[in-house]
């Protein structure tokens, strides 16, 4: 790296007193419009606010699952409801494992915990951050029931070594596609490959309700399996008193399906959005010495970018931990992240155990899950090195990505100082 000192107001690092590249905001998250405004007051005029077969939920339902490829949608509570109904409708539970990766958010594996199955955590690739298939055929045992890989940031993960992995050894693929509404994989959309597709309608999603989950699949017998635990274990030919199954009140509302079907007619623009402003940011950050934003598949047709995401490189800024790279962007007016800090068998649910070992079958000695000792080399480089800048950054003009470029260029400029203050 080759540091100049500051030398003006403007070259000094906002965290350390200067003017900062940028005051404007950036597009606000969640979007408020009138086609939403709209909506919710029809719901409110309309007197049916909640029903698992509410009007807007079934349009929203259908609308969905045909946007993305299938023949069912089910709009649930959240997206790690969305799982462990995926998983309860294959009859996944005590004593049977699920892959998922060691790079990915808590409710991918803990919804598996929720069914008193096991997750064995795989490494990811090393140039997507997704779900490595070789890692995935490792790991597969006799007691292998399912793999859930993610689309993380909304890249597919390598959809058809996956498939294809699912098909010889007999296993059920629910795809984890909560931060990839509308990614597709060779000109298909993402969540119609596996048995089920499930995503999140959380508050920093591309869709969201504030809350909210989806579950999708092609299997007509598997969707009434699915509907009927989302409905507290109802059938829609019994009686509002029959309960066949161990299910939940799993609904989503009326006036969160309103939203997101308002929200749905726009995901298109969105999208093309969000790949043209990642295009210039991989343009400009790749000529800052430190930084690398990660690879594109060919074969990923439509990138969800949930997250724009980058590698940081320390000694290229002079040893400035990523925390401090990270805090420096944002004082530049930049909203960053360092993303997830840990491989997740780490996390203390898994590390601590803390959980039902009983009803999963769990064995301490059993390698698989030794969970807070597993080697994921990939997963602790990512942990280590990886700046996320939320989707709706995305959503700006060239100019406001130009903004991004140039204030990662002032935090290495000044990186000498900012180490010096640390």
């Amino acid at each position: 790296m080759t540091a100049t000192r500051p030398t003006t107001d403007a070259d000094r690092p906002a965290l350390l007193g200067g003017a900062p590249v940028r005051q404007a905001a950036f597009p606000a998250w969640p979007p408020v419009n009138d086609a939403a405004v709209r909506a919710v007051t029809e719901v409110a005029r309309a007197g049916v606010w909640s029903a698992a077969d509410g009007p807007v939920k079934t349009e929203f339902e259908r609308a969905f699952a045909a946007y993305h490829g299938a023949r069912h949608g089910l709009a649930v509570c959240n997206g790690t409801i969305a799982l462990e109904i995926a998983l309860k409708s294959l009859g996944i539970g005590s004593g049977d494992e699920v892959i998922v990766p060691g790079y990915t958010f808590l409710a991918t594996a803990t919804s598996v915990l929720g069914v008193n199955a096991l997750p064995v955590f795989a490494d990811v690739d090393p140039e997507y951050a997704c779900l490595a298939p070789d890692a995935v055929e490792a790991a597969i045992t006799p007691r292998t029931k399912a793999i859930i890989p993610v689309h993380l940031a909304g890249h597919p993960a390598d959809l058809d070594r996956l498939t294809d992995l699912a098909r010889r050894h007999g296993l059920a693929l629910i795809e984890d596609a909560a931060h990839a509404h509308g990614a597709s994989w060779r000109g298909q959309r993402v969540g119609s490959f596996g048995t089920f597709g499930c995503w999140s309608f959380q508050a920093s999603k591309n869709l969201t309700a504030g809350e909210g989950g989806m579950v999708v699949t092609s299997d007509d017998e598997l969707a009434e399996r699915a509907w009927s635990f989302h409905h507290c274990g109802r059938s829609r030919a019994g009686a509002w008193y029959d309960h066949g199954i161990l299910g939940g009140n799993y609904r989503l509302t009326e006036f969160q399906s309103a939203i997101l079907l308002a929200q749905l007619a726009d995901l298109g623009e969105q999208l093309e959005r969000r790949e043209g402003s990642a295009r210039v940011l991989d343009e400009g950050l790749s000529r800052i010495a430190g930084l690398t934003p990660l690879a594109r598949d060919p074969r990923c047709t439509t990138h969800g970018y949930h997250l724009y995401q980058f590698r940081y490189d320390p000694d290229a800024f002079g040893g400035l931990p990523r925390e401090r790279f990270t805090a420096a962007l944002n004082a530049e007016g930049i909203p960053s992240s360092p993303g997830y800090g840990v491989p997740l068998d780490r996390q203390g649910v898994f590390a601590h155990r803390r959980f039902d070992q009983r009803a999963t079958g769990f064995d301490p000695s059993y390698p698989a899950t030794d969970y807070g000792r597993l080697d994921l080399p990939v997963t602790e480089r990512f942990c280590a090195e990886l700046v996320w800048i939320p989707q709706q950054v995305l959503l700006g003009s060239d100019a406001d990505m130009a903004d991004i470029v140039a204030a990662a260029e002032k935090v290495s400029a000044a990186a000498d100082t900012l180490v010096e203050a640390t």
